[in-house]
């Protein structure tokens, strides 16, 4: 017995000792709050942001979320799940660093898709430059589908993924909004729509401040319920406090009311100063990571590249293969032939690289030129075209003498004409001869441009002239099926 009574502790001792503190999963339905440090020191006030304009611009950014999910029809709660990835992002990464803008239309084709109501990218890059438009008091024209607007879609779906990829894919949003149901229900006040309306009215407002990140919905909706009850002036039960029903801590819920009533207090955002302020910030910074990379005068040149350079240097030379072979050596000459070619071959060089650098100059200015003159052609058709012009385009189109079917920036004429909704130009260059099925760079017909738009009359008018609607969308729809407006379905059903 005492032999085993010896066994036994000292495996209990090595089992003890070898223990490791191994990590864990944890998995729930909570919402991620943040400690009071992140909080207060956040990656865009370690690049420079002052804490009031960091503030104005997650307002900003809430705003035009929120006026954005309006336009493009979505339910509250994807306008909601997407204010809040937005807050979230930014204690992640930097207002100087990531653009807000770009960012604010990420999270919503994010939050569209998590709430299963998912919107067209095209349609939520063209809802922010109707809302930009409006604010800026600017005329309102669409998007041109142009390099331009290419490179502002992949921004945005990289957007989307880097938004992903900083939450670490954790996109679930707990709302207030049934909790806030489920307590004016058990207060007796499900009935009152006023109140009901006015806690509903706080909490959409409280989108706009970090409290989704400071508190737990159930705190959120307890000081919603507060605030609603306290502007009505309708009573609430103290004898036992109605809040410790609910597990809710007083000081949490006047925490949340100061955040939300402050709101109210702040002056009116100027997103033009925001812009230049986070403009030069981002400028310094970018001059900054330039001298860091050793980019800024005075640095000393990098070394030439070795002849047999290769990118792939350092894997090549560890493992081996690939290596560069060896010249085979040429017999022996003596040193006065060598010598005479030698000076033969470098006269040579030297008359080649003279003509290669003549060759150079001629062709870079012939680039230039013709650069030149494709952006004046191409500012003159469109605002030709945009304004409706018919004689300016007639001048272009035949005193220069350009073929009206020639593609400029990778579009036709009709292209620009069915996308501005100018229907006396469409018709003008259709009679000149114009290809109604011709397609841009993208594959897009001058048809399908409309749909798009919503230009009625341009879809009729080129339905008449006899265009094509048997084609697919870039993402495989029909033309039927990429029509938004009820006119544009029944003329295609017409013309069918």
């Amino acid at each position: 017995m005492s032999s085993k009574e010896n066994i036994v502790p000292t495996t209990k001792n090595v089992s003890v000792n070898n223990t490791k503190p191994y990590g864990s999963i944890v998995l729930t339905l909570q919402n991620c709050l943040l400690p009071e440090e992140k909080l207060i020191t956040t990656p865009s006030r370690l690049d420079g942001l002052d804490a009031e304009t960091e503030i104005d611009l997650r307002i900003y950014g809430c705003e035009l979320i929120q006026t954005a999910g309006i336009l493009l029809k979505l339910p509250q709660v994807a306008m909601a799940t997407s204010q809040v990835l937005f807050q979230r992002f930014y204690y992640s990464k930097s207002l100087v660093r990531h653009d807000m803008e770009i960012t604010a239309m990420g999270c919503v084709c994010l939050s569209s898709k998590i709430e299963e109501a998912p919107r067209r990218i095209r349609d939520v890059i063209n809802v922010f430059n109707h809302i930009k438009q409006v604010a800026n008091q600017k005329t309102i024209q669409p998007v041109i589908l142009d390099q331009n607007y290419v490179a502002l879609k992949n921004q945005v779906i990289k957007s989307e993924r880097r938004v992903l990829k900083e939450l670490g894919f954790c996109v679930h949003v707990k709302h207030p909004h049934k909790i806030i149901v489920m307590y004016l229900q058990v207060l007796g006040y499900e009935k009152n729509r006023a109140l009901m309306q006015k806690c509903w009215n706080y909490m959409n407002d409280s989108l706009r401040s970090d409290v989704f990140l400071r508190h737990h919905p159930e705190t959120i909706a307890c000081a919603c319920v507060y605030l609603g009850a306290r502007e009505l002036q309708l009573p609430l039960p103290s004898q036992p406090p109605w809040f410790a029903l609910f597990k809710v801590k007083e000081s949490a819920i006047r925490d949340v009311c100061k955040c939300i009533l402050r709101l109210y207090s702040r002056p009116r955002i100027n997103s033009e100063q925001l812009e230049k302020k986070v403009e030069e910030l981002r400028r310094k910074f970018e001059e900054a990571r330039s001298k860091a990379r050793g980019d800024a005068e005075g640095h000393t040149p990098s070394p030439p590249l070795p002849k047999h350079h290769n990118a792939w240097g350092g894997f090549i030379s560890r493992s081996g293969t690939h290596a560069v072979p060896e010249r085979a050596k040429s017999p022996k000459r003596s040193k006065s032939s060598s010598n005479a070619s030698g000076s033969v071959q470098r006269s040579e060089e030297t008359k080649h690289n003279k003509r290669k650098k003549h060759s150079s100059r001629s062709r870079s200015r012939s680039h230039s030129r013709s650069r030149t003159r494709k952006t004046k052609k191409t500012h003159r058709h469109r605002s030709g075209i945009k304004n409706g012009d018919i004689d300016q385009v007639r001048e272009f189109l035949e005193k220069k003498n350009i073929n009206v079917n020639e593609k400029i920036d990778g579009r036709t004429l009709l292209h620009y004409a069915a996308d501005y909704g100018q229907n006396e130009v469409l018709r003008y260059l259709l009679d000149k001869g114009a290809d109604a099925d011709a397609t841009d760079k993208h594959g897009i017909t001058s048809l399908l441009s409309a749909i798009w738009e919503g230009h009625a009359g341009c879809v009729k008018l080129l339905l008449e002239k006899g265009a094509k609607q048997d084609g697919l969308t870039p993402d495989g729809k029909t033309y039927l099926d990429a029509a938004e407006k009820d006119e544009i379905k029944n003329l295609l059903r017409d013309r069918h």
